[in-house]
């Protein structure tokens, strides 16, 4: 589904209990793979991208060869159904990377692959393989999954100024659509972003350092939630090194 517009491994280290035992997350020294779906509730050529993007829940390379999560774009509203969510500044990012890409055309479902537009993703079985390439290593850590802590220390080390992106994942979410192109059909997700935030880390000799606070602003308190946590160049699009993991176990797991 198309709409024209002019211009436009990582590691569980530790688990949270009742004492408040810090949560950490961490990458390996090699790039772990950025999965980014952009998909609506409005789209009908949507469900078999969100299919496959579940399957990955399954996978053994998750969080340690790649890190996916599913934005929900609002430019199919218009056709009768609110995506519930869905965000104007999840779609302004896929534009961004459309204008990046020199392309002249945004659509869904789109897939995007460490920065990249990603289109065989249909004919994998599972998710990217690490391909190897020295990164750094990135760590995140909260005693209360809200607030968190950030330390990169890169491979390559160099006057690079560097952004941390993070977003609050749920999954096991259903929606009974009652309009739209997909009117009738009980539609489930998995990784859906639900919280998005980006801030600058601060350079302490070799290691890039900072915090970020992520609110659940929905009510995702029966969803399987995650943490997704990547670095980019200051200004940049394309990820260096990602991270994330389960705040919550997966239904299937219990």
């Amino acid at each position: 589904m198309r709409a024209l517009f002019l211009c436009l491994p990582a590691m569980f280290v530790a688990t949270v209990n009742a004492q408040n035992t810090p949560l950490t997350f961490q990458s390996s020294g090699k790039q772990t793979a950025l999965i980014e779906l952009y998909t609506s509730e409005g789209c009908s050529s949507c469900p078999p991208a969100e299919t496959w993007l579940s399957r990955l829940k399954e996978s053994p390379g998750l969080w340690k060869d790649f890190v996916p999560l599913a934005f929900h774009v609002d430019y199919w509203d218009y056709l009768g159904w609110r995506d519930p969510w869905a965000s104007k500044s999840f779609s302004d990012r896929q534009r961004f990377y459309a204008k990046q890409w020199r392309n002249d055309a945004i659509y869904t479902p789109g897939f995007v692959l460490n920065g990249k537009e990603w289109r065989d993703w249909s004919g994998r079985r599972d998710g990217p393989k690490s391909a190897g390439v020295k990164a750094g290593v990135l760590t995140v850590s909260s005693s209360d999954t809200n607030r968190w802590q950030v330390s990169f220390a890169p491979a390559n080390v160099g006057g690079v100024s560097y952004e941390v992106h993070a977003a609050l994942l749920a999954g096991g979410l259903n929606s009974d659509v009652k309009a739209g192109e997909n009117r009738g059909r009980l539609l489930s997700h998995d990784f859906v972003v639900l919280t998005f935030v980006k801030v600058s880390l601060v350079r302490s000799g070799d290691v890039a350092q900072g915090e970020f606070v992520l609110n659940k602003r929905r009510n995702a308190a029966e969803s399987d939630l995650a943490l997704a946590a990547w670095i980019t160049p200051a200004g940049r699009l394309e990820p260096l090194q990602a991270t994330g993991g389960w705040l919550a176990r997966p239904a299937s797991d219990r």
